[in-house]
């Protein structure tokens, strides 16, 4: 099976805009530190994104097309960065095979090729990040 995480190598390469939201993710964890509900977190990187001039949008409603029809799940992101990055925020112990399947079906419903898996329930947020390429 092909892994889509990007490793910190060089083979996918990293793109400016995941740098910029990795930035400002990392600003709102050394502000609050771990140990806080996801839709705080959600809340405070929308708030440093508008002050980095970042567009995006939340709570964006994810289609889902079957044999034609649309089926209402009620599935719905954290964050669309510039219409190009798909974000979720956690606040778990430790980030599961789950959490990396629902980023990247977003990502494919949404026909978006780079998402940001952040959990902010870690000591330093790096050891939180996971970058993800289609």
């Amino acid at each position: 099976m092909m892994n889509h995480r990007d490793t910190e190598s060089t083979e996918i390469g990293r793109d400016p805009l995941s740098e910029r939201v990795i930035g400002a993710a990392i600003e709102v964890h050394r502000a609050l530190g771990p140990g806080l509900l996801e839709s705080a977190y959600v809340a405070c990187l929308r708030h440093e994104l508008s002050l980095c001039g970042l567009r995006h949008r939340a709570e964006v409603a994810v289609p889902l097309k079957y044999k034609g029809i649309d089926v209402e799940c009620g599935y719905r992101l954290d964050l669309l960065v510039e219409n190009e990055l798909v974000v979720e925020v956690k606040s778990v112990e430790a980030l599961l095979p789950i959490h990396e399947a629902q980023l990247l079906t977003y990502m494919r419903l949404l026909s978006v090729g780079t998402g940001l898996l952040l959990n902010f329930r870690v000591p330093v947020l790096k050891a939180g990040i996971r970058r993800f390429k289609l």
